[in-house]
């Protein structure tokens, strides 16, 4: 009697079973939304200009930093970013770790806005700081409590910011069956894609938090919600407490 090799061999009826769970054997994606670290700088580090403009803070690079350990447990073989300079900064340690480049899609970027708080043609750093912080504060309360960004005029439609989000998503599980990838954005865009997957009316229905990993599983149109919301290494790196508080002026 020869020794058989340890191989699985699925039965007929095996591989007529649903593919229930999206499994990564069958071709899925699995896909590791992250939110950008925080970017709102003190005075001594704020560059004039609004909140695009803006590095992550040294809050964030610490985010940033406890993110790309978390990242190497999950061995991604692609990383997506959003073209703003929040989102890339806090690609870069994770892609630095793996040796892996950054691919920039335009689409991944956040919700865009119609005008909202007051004029940021100042030049004192310190009061650039302190719009940037209520600008944020004000945003986020519209998001939270009305979950919807027609609340303010002249901003992205819910039609065209799902479609572009999901357009994006559909292209990279094309390019990646049977892969883990992350995808660096922004929080407006990444509830845009989870609402939409969850088949929920409101643009925003959870805060999500810096550096916060969101995942998804795709396979052509299905998907399926694996995870919310986690920020595990943030408390792992000691940095929580600091992350949770809310921006303040």
């Amino acid at each position: 009697m020869t020794d058989q090799p340890d191989t699985i061999i699925e039965t007929a009826e095996e591989a007529a079973e649903p593919d229930t769970f999206l499994s990564l054997k069958a071709g899925s994606t699995e896909i590791y939304f992250v939110r950008h670290g925080d970017a709102l700088p003190g005075q001594d580090e704020v560059v004039l200009g609004d909140y695009d403009a803006q590095a992550l803070s040294e809050l964030g690079r610490r985010q940033a930093q406890a993110l790309a350990a978390r990242m190497a447990l999950y061995k991604p073989t692609a990383i997506y970013s959003s073209p703003v300079g929040r989102a890339v900064q806090t690609a870069r340690p994770t892609a630095d770790a793996l040796g892996l480049t950054i691919a920039i899609d335009d689409d991944l970027r956040e919700v865009e806005l119609g005008a909202i708080g007051g004029d940021l043609n100042i030049t004192d750093p310190a009061e650039v700081s302190k719009l940037l912080r209520r600008r944020l504060r004000e945003i986020a309360e519209i998001a939270v409590t009305g979950g919807q960004w027609s609340a303010i005029p002249g901003s992205e439609t819910t039609a065209h910011l799902r479609a572009r989000i999901t357009g994006a998503v559909a292209r990279i599980h094309q390019r990646h069956p049977g892969e883990r990838v992350a995808i660096f954005s922004h929080g407006g865009a990444i509830n845009a894609f989870f609402a939409d997957l969850l088949r929920l009316d409101r643009d925003y229905f959870f805060p999500a938090a810096n550096t916060s990993v969101s995942v998804a599983r795709v396979q052509g149109q299905r998907r399926l919600l694996m995870a919310l919301n986690d920020i595990s290494h943030l408390r792992e790196a000691g940095v929580f407490e600091e992350s949770a508080r809310m921006p303040s002026e």
